[in-house]
């Protein structure tokens, strides 16, 4: 394939790559365009090359900036060869910013909503460059330059009554994170059934979901597990309809995470997320911008925050413990009679999913040590220290990232129930959702249609 030329502050450089362009002697003066001359205006198709090499280009910086990518592969193979310096990534950012304001929308509100997604992309772009250039935003500021929201954090000790609440389901001597811990160990999954439970759990989820979308013919997933990550699942889109979906094996895994990660990181989760931009936006409308997911970027918050309502989406509580009970603990050597027990104590712990949140943020701030964050994880999260300190790693890591997860959540079910209570109508509002340019400003500013 020959490689397109891309546009760079408003020229074409035909035949080098954008980073050699950028070093390139400065253009003579620019002429007057006759009046006779019709002046084309800029289309964000335009800018678009850019976007997708300068992303690419991040990723050299930071890898693992770049979560998904499945356009021209020569763009990275010119980034090989020679890669712009942080200081010309920045300045392309915000010449592409400038070039986008200028961009006509026309009547098409889809088009309007592409470049107003376009535009917030590139501002989490602007924001992220600072950080790996060594810039340290508060918190909350961080959130709101990288997912377009800021979050509202709420105290601790707000939390401490569903503490109390939780006492009932765990009695006992000894700190109660350390009581539920015990608890739980009795719902792990033996590693020789790991696969079959998975494998299980994702088709159910699969099979859940397409019964409301009408998924591209041939998708797939290949499922691993892996270790030495401080996350507990994760899903690298591959294009074409394929994903990997990754299960972290280095803690013990619950019962419940098998429905969890299935839904979340497959179907209607992540896997299906990426599958309809490809479908409707990347191949359907020709908008390669979609065929590029940098992860510091509002679009992180509609991802995951749609991933972990479809879990909810796909099971309703009853249905889920039902399944759960006669299906998978079967499966995984498990006693169903005690499954009723277990799904109580997560419902009631899906209520401290806030603190999570307020701990990162005191950490990322420095208003507490790793020590304490780790035991106010435990604390608050009802967790070992050894899940504890994973979940404090992965602060350390992606930071402000975690208000995507229950913020992102409550968003998302805050918009999609707002369409109607029907099942269907939920399920089509979902479908909308993962398969247009939507922004969290959007799900704030149209709760009512």
């Amino acid at each position: 394939m020959k490689i397109s030329p891309f546009l760079t502050a408003g020229l074409f450089f035909v035949g080098c790559s954008p980073a050699a362009a950028l070093a390139a002697d400065p253009p003579a003066p620019v002429q007057p365009v006759p009046a006779s001359i019709s002046v084309v205006p800029m289309s964000i198709d335009d800018i678009v090359q850019d976007y997708i090499f300068f992303s690419l280009a991040m990723d050299k910086y930071e890898p693992g900036y770049v979560d998904a990518y499945y356009g021209p592969p020569e763009y990275a193979e010119i980034l090989k060869a020679d890669k712009p310096s942080l200081i010309e990534l920045g300045n392309e950012f915000i010449k592409m910013m400038e070039r986008l304001d200028a961009v006509p929308t026309g009547d098409d509100p889809l088009v309007a909503a592409r470049k107003h997604f376009l535009s917030a992309q590139l501002e989490a772009a602007v924001t992220r460059h600072a950080m790996i250039q060594g810039e340290v935003f508060p918190f909350a500021k961080e959130a709101k330059g990288l997912f377009g929201v800021t979050p509202e954090l709420r105290p601790l000790e707000e939390f401490d009554p569903v503490l109390e609440e939780i006492e009932n389901l765990a009695p006992g001597e000894g700190p109660l994170s350390e009581r539920v811990a015990a608890f739980e160990n009795g719902y792990i999954i033996p590693k020789d059934r790991l696969q079959v439970v998975f494998d299980t759990a994702i088709a159910e989820c699969k099979a859940r979901t397409a019964q409301y979308f009408d998924l591209p013919e041939g998708e797939n997933f290949r499922l691993e597990f892996v270790t030495g990550k401080s996350w507990s699942g994760y899903n690298y889109y591959q294009g074409n309809y394929q994903s990997l979906i990754q299960v972290n094996t280095d803690l013990p895994i619950f019962i419940g995470r098998a429905v969890d990660l299935g839904c979340h990181e497959g179907y209607p989760g992540h896997h299906v997320y990426n599958m309809l931009l490809e479908q409707n936006l990347t191949r359907g409308r020709g908008w390669q911008e979609f065929s590029i997911y940098p992860l510091y970027s509002p679009q992180s918050l509609i991802a995951e925050g749609s991933a972990n309502y479809g879990i909810e989406l796909a099971f309703s509580g009853q249905e889920r413990l039902d399944y759960e009970r006669e299906v998978l603990y079967p499966l995984a050597g498990l006693d169903p009679d005690t499954a009723a027990a277990y799904w109580a104590l997560q419902i009631a712990k899906q209520a401290l999913s806030g603190a999570r949140m307020t701990i990162a943020q005191q950490y990322l701030d420095g208003e507490i040590t790793r020590e304490q964050a780790v035991a106010l994880n435990q604390k608050y999260q009802l967790v070992s220290r050894e899940r504890a300190e994973q979940m404090t790693d992965f602060n350390e890591q992606y930071r402000s990232y975690v208000i995507n997860y229950g913020l992102g959540m409550e968003m998302v079910r805050d918009w999609i129930e707002a369409q109607g209570d029907a099942p269907v109508w939920r399920w089509k509002a979902m479908e909308r959702l993962l398969s247009e340019p939507m922004l969290p400003g959007d799900l704030q500013s149209n709760l009512v249609e």
